[in-house]
């Protein structure tokens, strides 16, 4: 008798269809969008109140152990709930409470991160615009014939420890993306820059400031001198450009008469909020045909449907021949630092500019004049020189550490299939 997943699993429910309503601070809810190979991603998650909670957890309240599975956009993603999480599932997504007597939780986790399941659920999914899973299809989902639960464990502690070295790495590279972000802040939202003064003003995009609260609070002066603009007040001898007379958008792409015999692909769904984490070596002939724009040092891609930072990354040192899908705006920098750029176009306002000039009703999405024509603050070069000078090694060190973590990952995943399949043995 064939191993199915609703054979080994106590429950798997969906939720509402529908979304709830979101709140500043409550429970995360857990959408497609927060749900990586094995963990969860969860800056920029939306919330719910308590009253929405309750409402959502009415067919399973979701508890350590349990998995969350994605059954669209894309399909096969999972990650379990790890102890202290308190979530709800949101739309598109499934919950899994697997049977502790037949199934280790981390073992189902990795055995449908494999690349048997994940081929045979690519398979399954349907639907023209957007594949996605029935709730019949994940229930009758058949398994490999599992081992006993002790080597189950086994097997999955051993793939832990990627993830572990993985999620260590991720909290160092949070850390240092802050200390740049924290600059950034600083010098050209606040206005606390080096010679600054110490003016109170009103800072950009924060409309609930007080300038005189702050100046009141801090004991600074009001002696620099500020002008207005279409991002507010400024200092003087400051400007506001578009990025199109800084950077250059979409700069290069590859056709059949310059197309290198092998590229190193970068597919939508591989992005995630300022990480990519997987890159594919394949032939030009065997490409998708969205595998066009080519992306050097310092560019930043930013996913140009339903634009928002869970798909949007920086590129540092990529190797030659590396292409990104046409899904993606690639922006390079040309007469201001990349450091500078990247943290220009990862901030509130500006996914705020790019959300409010996506067009059309199903796939929201905007272009390359879009990009072209936002407004950016343009503090003296002197300036952002000082600044590309504090926070390019701290960059270097981000990317440093994404490497290490993709090359974890594909070591993890290139033993996943050997250890499930027994060529590996413990």
């Amino acid at each position: 008798m064939a191993v199915t997943m609703d054979s080994v699993c106590e429950f798997i429910v969906d939720t509402k269809h529908k979304t709830p309503k979101f709140t500043d601070e409550g429970y995360p809810c857990i959408r497609t969008p927060n749900i990586g190979r094995g963990y969860f991603i969860l800056e920029n998650a939306k919330y719910v109140s308590e009253e929405s909670y309750k409402e959502w957890v009415e067919r399973a309240v979701p508890s350590e152990g349990d998995l969350i599975f994605a059954r669209e956009a894309p399909v096969g993603n999972v990650a379990i709930i790890p102890k202290g999480l308190k979530v709800c599932h949101g739309q598109r997504t499934v919950l899994i409470r697997p049977d502790k007597t037949k199934v280790d939780s981390h073992y189902l986790m990795y055995l449908m991160l494999g690349d048997e399941l994940q081929n045979r659920m690519y398979s399954m999914a349907s639907g023209a615009t957007v594949p996605h899973l029935n709730m019949s299809d994940i229930r009758a989902l058949e398994l490999p014939e599992l081992p006993p639960l002790k080597k189950q464990k086994e097997l999955a502690g051993v793939l832990s420890v990627y993830d572990k070295l993985i999620e260590n790495n991720n909290r160092r590279i949070a850390i240092l993306e802050e200390m740049a972000q924290s600059l950034y802040r600083e010098w050209f939202v606040k206005f606390r820059f080096p010679g600054h003064d110490q003016s109170a003003v009103e800072p950009i995009g924060n409309a609930e400031s007080d300038p005189e609260g702050a100046s009141a609070r801090d004991g600074v002066s009001q002696n620099a001198k500020f002008i207005d603009s279409s991002l507010g007040k400024i200092p003087e001898g400051w400007e506001v450009k578009k990025l199109g007379d800084v950077a250059s958008i979409n700069p290069e792409s590859i056709t059949k008469q310059n197309a290198p015999d092998r590229i190193n692909y970068i597919d939508i769904k591989s992005v995630g909020t300022g990480t990519i984490d997987e890159i594919k070596p394949m032939p030009f002939s065997g490409a998708p045909s969205r595998a066009r724009r080519i992306v050097r040092d310092g560019d930043i891609i930013w996913a140009t449907v339903r634009p928002n930072r869970k798909q949007y990354s920086y590129m540092a040192k990529p190797e030659e021949n590396t292409v990104v899908s046409t899904g993606f705006a690639v922006i390079r920098a040309e007469t201001v630092p990349k450091s500078y750029l990247m943290q220009v176009t990862s901030t509130d306002g500006f996914v705020s500019y790019l959300v409010n000039h996506a067009t059309g009703a199903a796939y929201p999405a905007v272009n390359s004049k879009d990009f072209e024509n936002a407004g950016i603050l343009l503090p003296p070069h002197a300036m952002l020189d000082m600044f590309d000078g504090m926070c390019s090694a701290v960059l270097e060190q981000c990317e440093l550490l994404k490497r290490k973590n993709r090359n974890l990952a594909g070591q993890r995943d290139m033993l996943l299939p050997k250890l499930i399949s027994g060529t590996v043995l413990l």
